[in-house]
């Protein structure tokens, strides 16, 4: 008995109408940040006085305050931007809470990276749509759902984390903030020490130890791949700094710090102002190199009136050896 093949179908087609976005599934969590408002929204209310309040969205429930309530039915089908009235009178502009907003009033189980660390991480450490990133220190989310949206639902993130607990409360923000689970991040309650990961473009580590984990990042990066370091302490600093130097495989780190603060305008009252996001964390990049390769000797001119480096001394100095033989002096002449 024979049995026919089936006929070839027609492949799928790669693009569609870009008119009928009821086609093209957006990138995760886009669908929570743009358009009207809808049941289950996450809506930020400012009152005259700029303290903000977030609600989510449920029809027929009311959004208490001191100064009256504010229906939920006020807000839904309506779009982003507009100002609602509370029963005692009071206007509240509403909007979606940006991820700053979020990062710093969801739940926390450890202390989250701020997101003017968070955005030089991204940046510096060069974190791109499709990458693959390995992240240790998971903490309570807030610098995963940045790298998330950088690389995107095509990448991958696979963050470590030590502690269940801790794990548990970054993956229920994780889900809060994009709607849902993502579909490029994998957390393990583990030590990235013990990580098989490999091929990984982008190394991300917020712990207490990183130095301990330097041959693990090592192992798993491709060449030219980058690893970036948060640490609180002069002290954490030093280390990760020597630690990458002396390791074999890194090009030569940079560190540095980030200071962010408000300004004050009115008309021309501009002034700084009277608060600012000073002292977070130090940050820590170095870029991996190609296996067999020995790094470059640092050189450093020294300080005026310091002694010199002894690196750049024993790289400058020429090795002993024989020297230029001695001729010996002819006996005075003899005295007429």
């Amino acid at each position: 008995m024979s049995v026919s093949a089936p006929e070839p179908t027609d492949p799928l087609p790669s693009t569609v109408d870009e008119d009928d976005s009821t086609l093209r599934p957006g990138p995760t969590g886009a669908s929570h940040r743009r358009g009207p408002f809808t049941k289950g929204d996450r809506v930020q209310l400012t009152d005259p006085k700029g303290r903000k309040h977030t609600v989510v969205l449920e029809p027929g429930k009311q959004f208490h305050t001191h100064r009256g309530a504010v229906e939920h039915d006020a807000l839904l089908g309506r779009p982003e931007g507009i100002v609602v009235t509370s029963t005692g009178g009071t206007d509240y502009l509403a909007l979606r809470p940006l991820l700053v907003d979020f990062v710093l009033s969801m739940p926390r189980g450890a202390t989250v990276v701020y997101p003017k660390d968070a955005g030089q991480i991204v940046t510096y450490a060069d974190v791109f749509p499709g990458a693959r990133v390995l992240e240790a220190g998971v903490g309570s989310g807030a610098l995963s759902c940045s790298l998330l949206r950088a690389i995107g639902d095509d990448g991958r993130l696979v963050s470590y984390e030590r502690r269940a607990d801790f794990a548990d409360i970054a993956r229920r923000n994780i889900e809060t903030f994009f709607g849902g689970p993502h579909p490029a991040h994998t957390i393990r309650v583990g030590d990235l020490a013990e990580t098989s990961e490999r091929d990984i473009d982008r190394v991300v580590l917020d712990m207490l130890a990183p130095w301990d984990v330097v041959d693990a990042a090592s192992a798993a990066l491709v060449p030219g791949g980058v690893v970036c370091a948060y640490v609180a302490t002069t002290t954490q600093l030093s280390r990760t700094v020597e630690a990458l130097r002396g390791h074999g495989t890194f090009a030569e780190p940079a560190a540095w710090e980030t200071m962010l603060r408000d300004w004050h305008v009115e008309g021309l009252a501009v002034r700084p102002g009277h608060r600012m996001v000073g002292h977070t964390g130090f940050l820590v990049t170095a870029r991996r190199l190609a296996d067999g390769v020995t790094p470059p000797v640092r050189r450093r001119r020294p300080a005026k009136g310091s002694l010199p480096d002894p690196a750049d001394v024993a790289a400058t100095t020429e090795p002993p050896g024989p020297g230029p033989q001695a001729v010996p002096a002819e006996p005075p002449a003899p005295l007429p």
